[in-house]
């Protein structure tokens, strides 16, 4: 049996079974363990890999395991346990008919603004992991690159005694959490982005004229569209219209 990181939690109940296994995985030993793992595969063994809170292999150096296994042709069976990202998706009251788990954000804010605006047109719910220490930050970054209005949900303490969920606009809770010291493992689920109001009749052909003045036509309506949020057929009949009358 082996686990990775923490093992608080899973050797009491070793403790209780009689198992005296003294193997830890995890991301700073994977590189040696996990040989010795496949090897006791390879010998008839059942290699059992646990985790003190959330699924095994989810967000965790387990994954490396995993594939170690399956490229040397052995089984994996996954037994699932308590799932963070899930749990926080269900509480969270946003849509979860498609949703995006993105794990972790990076720790720089440069490399986390430039890895929020990869992901804002992504027409789905988003589920991030995030320290405690950092969901100040990351809100504001969320706001500024998702657009401020877009609604979310911080869920800390998932399935524990103290499970919270404060849900709002990513400006609201951005400034709910800006000086706010937060404790406990925290989700945070943002919402898939907001429709935007269709543009009126003159904005477009503005929008058209200024487009077509640089670009040729197929190529001023492809980015009209991206711009409006119109279909790009209907936005290069206009445009071929607007030409037509001079």
């Amino acid at each position: 049996m082996c686990w990775p990181g923490d093992t608080r939690v899973t050797r009491v109940l070793l403790d209780r079974l009689a198992s005296r296994t003294d193997l830890f995985y995890h991301e700073y030993n994977a590189n040696e363990a996990g040989p010795k793992l496949i090897a006791a595969l390879e010998a008839g063994r059942s290699v059992a890999l646990v985790s003190d809170a959330g699924t095994p292999l989810v967000s965790d150096p387990g994954y490396r395991l995993g594939q170690l296994a399956i490229e040397a042709g052995h089984r994996v069976v996954p037994i699932p346990g308590a799932s963070a990202p899930l749990a926080a998706l269900v509480g969270s009251g946003l849509p979860n008919d498609a949703f995006l788990f993105a794990g972790f954000l990076p720790v720089k804010d440069k490399a986390r603004h430039e890895r929020l605006a990869q992901l804002r047109e992504v027409p789905a719910t988003l589920i991030f992991f995030e320290s405690p220490h950092r969901i100040g930050d990351t809100l504001a970054a969320a706001a500024d690159e998702l657009g401020a209005e877009r609604h979310a949900s911080v869920c800390r303490e998932l399935t524990k005694t103290f499970e919270e969920f404060r849900r709002g606009s990513l400006r609201e809770l951005a400034d709910y959490y800006v000086d706010r010291t937060v404790k406990g493992e925290v989700v945070l689920v943002v919402g898939p982005p907001l429709e935007k109001p269709a543009p009126e009749a003159g904005e477009i052909d503005r929008i058209l004229g200024q487009l077509a003045e640089t670009l040729p036509t197929a190529k001023a309506a492809t980015e009209a569209a991206k711009i409006t949020g119109l279909p790009r057929k209907d936005l290069y009949q206009r445009l071929l219209e607007r030409k037509s009358e001079g």
